[in-house]
């Protein structure tokens, strides 16, 4: 909670301005050649002037993605860990379970509003994203559909506005 003589535009003057971040794509078929979700979460963080720290695809396994985000997180400089696919209904998709274990802070209301701008690009389908934030290690953790189209809408209405003002809240 803000103090009274603070707000919430002060807090974003005072927050760092390049962030340190790891990008994890999920998924059981993607390649580095094929991975365009996670080019683009990339391409987005460097083109806002942050720094793209590591990156790696991981099947979507439990352990395998909570390994990557431990590991992401014992970096000194990763700040952010942005993952994208396995957040679906599918029997396959078990990346919300995998990162809601290991949140230590939950902020619901990235999904939420995440399905809100969703829903006024999809209709109803957007009900079927588990997208999620939270907090891990002193990090921040994002979790994404897979799809660039939502990578591109959480990243510029979303992350990209508020990731410094996120990591300074995080970081005291």
């Amino acid at each position: 909670m803000s103090r009274p003589d603070s707000t919430p535009f002060e807090h974003r003057a005072t927050a760092p301005g390049s962030i340190g971040c790891w990008v994890l794509t999920v998924s059981d078929t993607k390649t580095p050649e094929t991975d365009t979700s996670g080019q683009l979460i990339r391409k987005l963080l460097t083109d806002a002037g942050h720094r793209v720290v590591g990156a790696s695809i991981e099947r979507d396994e439990p352990k395998d993605v909570q390994r990557v985000i431990r590991e992401a997180c014992a970096h000194d400089e990763v700040r952010a860990v942005l993952v994208t696919g396995g957040t679906g209904i599918t029997s396959r998709d078990s990346t919300y379970e995998a990162i809601e274990a290991l949140l230590d802070k939950r902020l619901p209301g990235f999904g939420e509003l995440f399905r809100v701008l969703s829903f006024q690009e999809i209709g109803a389908a957007a009900m079927m994203s588990r997208a999620q934030l939270g907090v891990h290690a002193r990090r921040i953790v994002v979790s994404m559909p897979g799809s660039p189209n939502a990578c591109r809408l959480a990243l510029e209405k979303l992350i990209i506005p508020e990731l410094p003002h996120l990591i300074r809240e995080v970081s005291r």
